[in-house]
């Protein structure tokens, strides 16, 4: 039997076939590409798992020391509200009562006739309550536990601002969740991710929109993040727009929404979301925001403000609504409209927010972050802690400075240095012929040279607190702080040698007195084998005059005789016991040749405004952590230098400058309460001066030390009067006292004519301070040498010796008088005036002399010096 077997030609496959093979290599494409993709997606999930957890071990945000401003103190008979009070605690951090969570800070509670104040564990005060009962208007009563009869309080301090990172040079303040007000909340979701706590991390519809509009503009334009994926590209990734860096976003934050509930997402984003810039600063977050661009906390902004924030986001920069204030409006206003759509506000609520005019905080930082002081602050802090450590352990740097003084300061700088700026413009403009021939014309330039720099420092005379502090017109283009930067000090030097001039009726040997006739006539002076030949300003020479006529008018030829007299030596110890450390017994020394900074400056002039005491500045009172203990507390140095008698003669001497010297602009500006003063002049303008409870010292000047070519009478002493006049109007400042003249002084009445005791017959009289037993013994009648018999007297007949010719070598008959014209000046005789001086009021110019006039002499023409053209010598 046999088999036959028959093999088939070929092999049919149906459609099915072919499929069947198709589906099967696209299952195993779509496997092998999912497992792929898992593989990956698992790779880069485990890798941002790590990068994660080893960004948010630990702190999250880098803790920063917190600086604050001086308590404000209430005191009785103060005008002031209960509310006012309140606001001042709540910006402090306090909490009402009764509302909310009470503050560990502290409370408080209003009463229809006062405000009830409770400080908490970790306020600067200790434990203890106190009530402050106001009626019409003013505080009548102060009550404590300790005391039911207290004088004044002093409320909680401010903060100023957080201790920035040296690095990133960023300021935040770090607020929880519950700390962030419903309608900031509700603003930033309506116009940044109305979805946010639906979405799991990434709204993918969003995402897809925001694409096809990116691919049918052709630019990444579109974002199409939520808020969870900012705060993946905040904390993680670059801000560069890439598909790479998008698709990282999502795989954060999908991390991220495993990690944290969504208020801790939102939480951390307002705590890191960039809000633009501040100076040299970055703006960090909802309440550092908060704070820049309203001084306000967080918890106290209106809807119309939280609107404008949340529109910020965007562009911070782009709508900034100090530079570009329309926008901000324009897109806070959107805004509103997408809140009411939410239903997160009504629409009258949208309107009426609508309607709110822009109230920010003044632009210029120094009115609220002082960051000049700032620094100066982290310098003298950094032999006793580490940056580092102040920061991560939270430190509390109370400090000296007084926020409304401060604003003050900065204020009178900014309209200051605008002043200076125009004389500036106008010294560097000139005619300059372009072209030649026929065809050359004239045109107008201004000359190329450096911007005007500026300091100011401000302190109390008697505790040495720095109350207020500006180290330059803008910290954003320029961290150097001229406060604490070294130039030679011109003309507010000299009281100095005259000081040493007045502390010689406590030495012994050759008394010197305010009323010491000095010679003030082109001179040589040796020193050594160095020659010194000073000049006056305009080559302007007044022969013999007093001293306190030469300090007044600042003579450069009389004060370096004067320090001659004296003794260079002398002078330069006085100097150096001051705090000038640099001087050197020279001729030079005594028309300030050698440098010191605005502090030094300040401090050395306590010796006059302290009574004789210098007091070394101070900027941080105490340091505490973040629990309120006390870590560290600074105190003043104290160092006796002058007499008290000889600080008060001196300050006698120097009201002398703003009363009828260098510096009588200050009263023709306004500033009329008890002040004294110097004006200084180098190749720079200084103004130093101070009131019976502050002390300001001024400089303006280059960089590059070349000269600015105007005085400190035209640009130190005009920023000086604008700072001292806001000051005066603060409560604190307010009740500006005469000087308190110490026990061994004594006040006389001289004769203008004989700077010699006044007597009924010498009408033209002043008052001088002396040291008791250095003041004149003659009267003016003896001083005259008037010896001649009653007839004689009566007709005028014979000899008359009169006193040497006051300064200016021109006398001309007084003219008609102007409005706001100085009084004779003290101590020259009769008159006479300083230059520029008219005379005044209700004087005539000029007196027809009848006959017995013409014999007798009785009436003589009042001859002031020649005006000059330009400003007194400095």
């Amino acid at each position: 039997m046999s088999l036959r077997i028959r093999i088939p030609k070929r092999i049919t496959r149906g459609p099915s076939t072919y499929r069947d093979a198709v589906v099967r290599t696209v299952v195993a494409v779509i496997i092998i590409s999912v497992t792929v993709l898992l593989a990956v997606f698992a790779y880069y999930y485990v890798r941002f798992e790590r990068i994660v957890d080893r960004r948010m071990r630990g702190p999250i945000f880098a803790s920063a020391a917190k600086i604050y401003a001086l308590p404000k103190t209430v005191t009785l008979g103060e005008p002031i509200e209960p509310k006012e009070i309140a606001a001042a605690l709540r910006h402090a951090g306090y909490s009402e009562k009764g509302r909310g969570g009470d503050s560990p800070i502290g409370t408080f509670q209003i009463s229809k006739d006062g405000i009830l104040i409770a400080p908490g564990p970790e306020s600067y005060h200790a434990p203890g309550e106190a009530a402050i009962h106001v009626q019409d208007g003013k505080v009548d009563r102060i009550a404590a536990a300790s005391n039911p009869n207290l004088a004044a309080y002093e409320l909680e301090p401010q903060l100023v601002t957080a201790l920035f990172d040296a690095q990133e040079r960023s300021k935040r303040q770090l607020v929880k969740y519950e700390d962030i007000p419903k309608t900031m909340v509700e603003a930033v979701l309506a116009i940044e991710d109305r979805r946010f706590f639906q979405h799991g991390g990434v709204n993918y519809l969003r995402l897809l929109e925001a694409a096809w509009i990116d691919l049918r503009q052709g630019r990444h334009e579109q974002g199409g993040s939520t808020i969870t994926m900012q705060v993946s590209r905040g904390f993680f990734l670059s801000p560069q727009k890439t598909i790479k860096r998008k698709l990282e976003e999502m795989l954060i934050s999908i991390e991220l929404e495993q990690r944290f509930s969504k208020k801790q997402i939102f939480e951390l984003y307002a705590n890191q979301v960039y809000m633009g810039q501040r100076g040299s600063f970055t703006i960090s977050g909802f309440a550092e925001a908060a704070r820049s661009y309203f001084n306000k906390d967080l918890q106290s902004v209106s809807l119309s403000e939280a609107a404008l924030l949340a529109g910020l986001i965007q562009h911070p920069n782009y709508l900034s609504p100090y530079r570009h204030p329309e926008r901000a409006l324009e897109r806070r206003n959107l805004v509103l409209d997408s809140m009411v759509e939410t239903r997160a506000i009504s629409r009258p609520d949208a309107e009426k927010a609508k309607a709110a005019a822009l109230k920010l905080a003044p632009p210029n930082v120094e009115a609220s972050d002082a960051p000049y002081f700032v620094d100066l602050i982290k310098d003298t802090l950094v032999n006793r802690f580490k940056e580092n450590e102040l920061n991560e352990q939270a430190m509390r740097i109370y400090t000296t400075l007084d926020p409304d003084l401060q604003r003050a300061a900065a204020q009178a700088v900014d309209d200051g240095l605008k002043v200076v700026d125009a004389k500036i413009t106008k010294l560097r403009t000139r005619r300059v012929k372009v072209g030649k021939g026929k065809k050359a014309k004239y045109e107008t330039k201004v000359l190329p040279g450096p911007q005007a720099q500026v300091a100011l420092v401000a302190m109390d005379p008697h505790s040495g607190k720095v109350l207020a502090l500006v180290g330059g017109r803008n910290y954003g283009t320029s961290q150097l702080n001229h406060a604490i930067a070294k130039r030679p000090t011109g003309s507010i030097f000299k009281p100095f040698v005259y000081a040493a001039a007045v502390n010689t009726a406590l030495a012994g040997g050759n008394v010197l007195t305010p009323v010491s006739m000095i010679d003030d006539q082109p001179s040589t002076f040796t020193y050594g084998d160095q020659i010194y030949e000073p000049r006056n300003y305009k080559d302007e020479y007044h022969g013999q005059v007093t001293a306190r006529y030469a300090l007044a008018l600042s003579m450069n030829n009389a004060t370096v005789k004067l320090a001659e007299m004296v003794g260079y030596d002398k002078v330069a110890d006085l100097a150096r016991a001051a705090g000038i450390n640099s001087v050197k017994a020279t001729p030079a020394m005594a028309l300030g040749a050698y440098d010191a900074t605005p502090l030094d400056m300040a401090s050395a002039y306590t010796i006059f405004a302290n009574g004789g005491v210098k007091i070394s500045p101070t900027l941080v009172t105490t340091v505490r952590n973040s629990q309120g203990q006390v870590l560290a507390n600074f105190q003043p140095e104290r160092k006796p230098v002058l007499d008290p008698r000889v600080s008060y003669v001196m300050t006698n001497l120097m009201e002398g400058v703003l009363n009828f010297g260098t510096a009588y602009g200050v009263r023709t500006a306004g500033f009329k309460a008890p002040a004294a003063g110097k004006t200084g002049s180098s190749h720079d303008g200084w103004f130093a001066g101070y009131t019976s409870n502050l002390l300001c010292i001024v400089w303006v000047g280059y960089d590059d030390y070349s000269d600015i070519r105007l005085s400190g009478a035209d640009t130190a002493a005009p920023i000086w009067t604008s700072f001292m006049k806001r000051a005066v109007e603060l409560p604190e400042y307010h009740d500006t006292e005469p000087f308190q003249q110490p026990a061994g002084v004594v006040d006389v009445q001289l004769d203008k004519v004989t700077n010699a005791l006044a007597t009924p017959t010498c009408q033209e009289t002043y008052t001088a301070a002396f040291v008791a037993g250095t003041e004149p013994k003659e009267t003016c009648d003896q001083a005259l040498g008037d010896h001649r018999g009653i007839l004689s007297r009566i007709l005028g007949i014979g000899n008359h010796p009169l006193p040497p010719a006051p300064p200016g070598t021109v006398l001309k008959p007084v003219t008609a008088p102007k409005p706001g014209t100085p009084a004779p000046i003290a101590g020259a005789p009769a008159g006479q005036q300083i230059p520029g001086q008219q005379a005044q009021p209700g004087e005539d110019s000029k007196k027809k002399k009848g006959v017995l006039g013409k014999i007798v002499g009785i009436f003589k023409e009042d001859k002031p010096p020649d005006q000059p053209q330009s400003p007194p010598p400095q």
